[in-house]
């Protein structure tokens, strides 16, 4: 017999995450290239460092999801903040990537799962507590590409939820 309060969670939450990736799309495609690649000085990240560093973060914690760390020995962190990718068509293969192993995950977790445990960085995490640190994580860096952006286009910036005086 199904849970109801589960399976509305595992909803509720793939539908949350779906609309997270469609905020950071909805808002590349307001940007021009260079606008993805742009920073303000050598300490702040640009659209695109944010975007290496969503998509390696979903490799790490979701490749091998229930039998492995979600920190995985091969991750390189740092390396996420040194900008590689140099074209917009590279850049969006990572975000898809990446979208595409934590997704693909998500849309497998039951709710006979929801109370297992999984480790991230040697630390014990219920199922649910793992889904709700990356929503976290994932809004967080959502929210400051949609900064980013609404400095770079101003006026021109085409809102994405109900605009004001609506």
């Amino acid at each position: 017999m199904q849970n109801p309060i589960a399976v509305e969670y595992l909803k509720t939450v793939r539908d949350r995450f779906n609309e997270v990736r469609q905020t950071a799309e909805r808002t590349f495609a307001q940007l021009s290239d260079e606008q993805l690649f742009w920073s303000p000085n050598a300490e702040s990240n640009s659209i695109a460092i944010i975007v290496k560093h969503i998509s390696g973060n979903m490799h790490s914690r979701w490749t091998d999801f229930f039998a492995a760390d979600g920190e995985k020995p091969n991750r390189d962190r740092d390396g996420e903040f040194i900008l590689d990718a140099t074209t917009r068509a590279d850049l969006l293969a990572s975000w898809d990537n990446g979208w595409s192993i934590f997704l693909g995950v998500l849309e497998r977790i039951t709710e006979a799962d929801l109370l297992r445990t999984v480790y991230i960085r040697k630390q014990p995490h219920t199922v649910i507590a793992a889904i709700e640190r990356q929503m976290y994580h994932y809004s967080y860096h959502v929210g400051q590409i949609v900064y980013i952006a609404k400095q770079l286009k101003d006026a021109d910036w085409e809102t994405l939820t109900i605009p004001r005086k609506q």
